[in-house]
């Protein structure tokens, strides 16, 4: 049984909403900035496992009087297991900065009368750091243009600018998300939202191509009921997709460590925003551009008409 929602009536109000979830988004990531991993800042990270439970506040403390500055010291799965996150210290040079990790260890292992144990220990430099994140922003810059030429060419230029505004909300709002929270973003989140341009242009692809079916085939009807046809027959494979997607990554985020959790993070906020925009944003940027069935005619073969080119 085929729902009969009517999406378009509520566009305006989508319109709202997601201008000031967009205003909000840009504001805070003027403003506030992103909480750049060491993956971009450069620092040094250091994960060690104690012999027994220790509290990760003792270990601040402890760094604090080694002189250490800036660390963070968290948890890293049970209460044995510690990660502390060093950024570059203005007091020490390039060379003594690449050696952190080992002062850091020496630094545990001395004020502690648990035996301390290094699993890993990983550096990056500021300039390796800030040639990551411009990178990563050509990378989505240039991503978002392959696919609005790809959707001009398969569909038309108007599916191509509404699915590019719909690519470029899911991630404003999903870096505004990680900019009003403050939480940490690293290389696994920058995947995550190149994940995210993929999966909502999946979804939106499904969604224009059910539109420029019913284009053609439906004879009478405004553009919004005929859009509001395509959004009702593609909502069933919409939402089972979104749902089965975000089980598995409630399961990374629950499951997966500490490593994967901002990588899930940022696919769940995407996935979720991706699935609203799908319907309520390229839909929306269609109707606003006037899309007519017209744009969306089967061109004729020229001399198709021709009696004189016609088999006896």
């Amino acid at each position: 049984m085929q729902l009969n929602i009517p999406f378009m009536k509520y566009r305006m109000i989508a319109t709202c909403v997601s201008a000031i979830l967009l205003l909000i988004s840009i504001g805070s990531v003027a403003l506030n900035q992103l909480n750049w991993g060491l993956d971009f800042t450069g620092g040094t990270l250091v994960e060690v496992v104690y012999d027994g439970p220790v509290n990760p506040q003792a270990i601040r403390d402890q760094l604090e009087a080694a002189g250490f500055e800036g660390h963070v010291v968290q948890y890293f799965g049970s209460d044995r297991d510690i990660l502390v996150r060093m950024p570059p210290q203005q007091a020490l040079g390039e060379r003594e900065n690449a050696r952190l990790g080992d002062r850091i260890l020496e630094s545990l292992r001395e004020s502690s009368e648990l035996g301390v144990e290094l699993r890993r220990s990983e550096f990056v430099g500021p300039a390796i750091g800030e040639e990551l994140r411009d990178q990563g922003g050509i990378g989505m810059l240039t991503a978002l243009a392959v696919v609005m030429i790809y959707i001009a060419f398969r569909f038309q230029l108007k599916f191509a600018v509404g699915a590019v505004i719909a690519l470029f909300h899911d991630v404003t709002i999903t870096l505004g998300v990680f900019s009003l929270t403050r939480w940490d973003f690293d290389l696994t989140v920058l995947a995550a939202l190149l994940a995210v341009i993929g999966y909502s242009l999946n979804d939106t692809i499904v969604v224009s191509d059910r539109i420029r079916e019913n284009f053609r085939k439906i004879r009478r009807g405004e553009p919004s009921n005929i859009v509001d046809t395509s959004l009702n027959q593609t909502l069933g494979r919409t939402l089972v997709t979104s749902l089965t997607t975000l089980l598995v990554l409630f399961a990374l985020f629950l499951l997966g460590g500490e490593l994967i959790r901002g990588f899930a993070i940022g696919l769940i906020i995407g996935v979720i925003v991706g699935t609203y925009s799908s319907i309520y944003i390229a839909a929306n940027v269609l109707l606003m551009l006037g899309i007519t069935k017209d744009d969306l005619a089967i061109p004729v073969k020229e001399g198709a008409d021709d009696p004189n080119l016609m088999d006896p």
